[in-house]
């Protein structure tokens, strides 16, 4: 059952990022690069040298898996000119996922970006939710 935090978003996600933000310099890993590297596991499915696709373990929709890049880039805001090949191979693959999946009927895609921007992992990924109608505004 889900309700809405006082914060604000579902689960609490609101507070996780909050405390995500406080921890984002600890240097730590973080769950996506210890699912990259096996030690946690995931339901994958697609992967390349350069990323990584798996099931969200909390979907939001029929549909909700993320595209992670290999090599960690800690948020979206971060990103310079060196990351143009790989952020375009992230949306590449989500849209061939996103076929895969039978989202034929579309599906949204979404990056969170900072505590204000409700990202819970610093590590950047990309949501891509689908199999029901999306509402507008998404929050």
């Amino acid at each position: 059952q889900r309700c809405a935090s006082a914060a604000g978003g579902q689960d609490g996600e609101v507070d996780k990022a909050r405390q995500a933000a406080a921890g984002e310099a600890s240097g730590q890993p973080t769950i996506f690069s210890k699912i990259i590297a096996r030690s946690v596991p995931a339901t994958i499915l697609y992967e390349d040298d350069k990323c990584l696709v798996f099931r969200d373990v909390a979907p939001q929709a029929p549909v909700h898996f993320l595209v992670i890049p290999k090599h960690p880039i800690p948020r979206i805001s971060r990103v310079g000119p060196q990351d143009t090949e790989l952020l375009g191979h992230l949306l590449v693959v989500a849209a061939r996922t996103a076929q895969s999946e039978g989202l034929a009927d579309g599906y949204r895609l979404v990056i969170n970006d900072g505590k204000h921007g409700a990202q819970s992992v610093y590590h950047l990924h990309l949501h891509v939710l689908g199999g029901r109608q999306m509402g507008w505004p998404p929050g």
